[in-house]
């Protein structure tokens, strides 16, 4: 269990140094966590269940994986190792923006971060949803213009998850 544990905090450290985003360490959590920890199913699963609780969902995630893994020690451990890294490297940035702080070019880099990250996001919303089991159907195409359009309309995502998982309840049999 302890060597589990210590496993478990070594992966979150790990998917949180090579990827200081909750959005953009779900697809490395994704190549790390699914065959080995989890079956891609329950990943899914997981990643819908941490958008729908409030707070921040990497950390859920990081939890929710932990815990299936190893129970509350695993929770703990990948919470752990979850919130250390992040919390270094903001309190090094923090520290290097005070001192940069009235230089032009920290806007501009900041702003050329943008489109990076959507595209990985991206990336991770095209494996997931392509993975073989959720094909192209007409009720996927459904779900995903209704939530498309209702986060355009400014719906709060765990109300437009909930919405989909009514949806899918009602029309996939």
């Amino acid at each position: 269990m302890i060597s589990t544990a210590i496993s478990l905090f070594w992966l979150f450290i790990k998917v949180n140094l090579l990827s200081v985003s909750g959005p953009a360490s779900v697809g490395l959590l994704y190549k790390e966590a699914v065959g080995t920890l989890m079956t891609e199913a329950q990943f899914v699963q997981a990643v819908g269940f941490s958008q729908f609780l409030p707070g921040s969902d990497a950390l859920q995630l990081a939890m929710f994986i932990g815990y299936n893994v190893a129970g509350a020690v695993g929770a703990l451990a990948a919470l752990l190792g979850s919130i250390l890294p992040p919390t270094l490297i903001m309190l090094g940035v923090v520290i290097i923006l005070q001192r940069l702080r009235n230089e032009a070019w920290i806007g501009s880099f900041v702003r050329g971060l943008t489109p990076a990250v959507a595209v990985l996001m991206a990336l991770v919303a095209w494996k997931l949803f392509n993975n073989g089991s959720n094909t192209l159907t007409w009720y996927t195409v459904l779900i995903a213009g209704l939530s498309f359009l209702a986060l355009r309309l400014k719906v709060p995502s765990p109300l437009v998850l909930l919405g989909a998982g009514i949806i899918g309840i009602l029309i996939i049999r």
